[in-house]
């Protein structure tokens, strides 16, 4: 009756970061930090594992002599996110 939620998406953080990206689809860092609350530290450590996992593609360039972070949903991400919020609803559903 209750499917498995994705370890990966199942952390508040990791989770966020997205359905940020869902909805955008890219975004520097610094926006993804601005909106999540989170330290800078523990979202590179989060992206890192997202990317790890092939949810999201971390592209480092500069822009006028700045170091710039991007970060892309792919996919996978799409897919695994969409499985994610199916399998939320069967817990949701299930008293009915």
């Amino acid at each position: 009756m209750f499917k498995e939620l994705d370890p990966i998406l199942h952390t508040p953080l990791r989770l966020a970061v997205v359905s940020l990206l869902i909805s955008v689809r890219e975004a520097e860092f610094t926006f993804i930090r601005e909106k999540t609350n989170a330290t800078a530290g523990n979202l590179s450590v989060q992206l890192n594992k997202l990317k790890d996992a092939g949810y999201i593609d971390i592209i480092k360039q500069f822009r006028d002599n700045y170091p710039q972070t991007i970060c892309k949903i792919t996919p996978t991400g799409i897919k695994a996110f969409e499985e994610y919020v199916a399998n939320l609803q069967t817990y949701l559903k299930a008293g009915q």
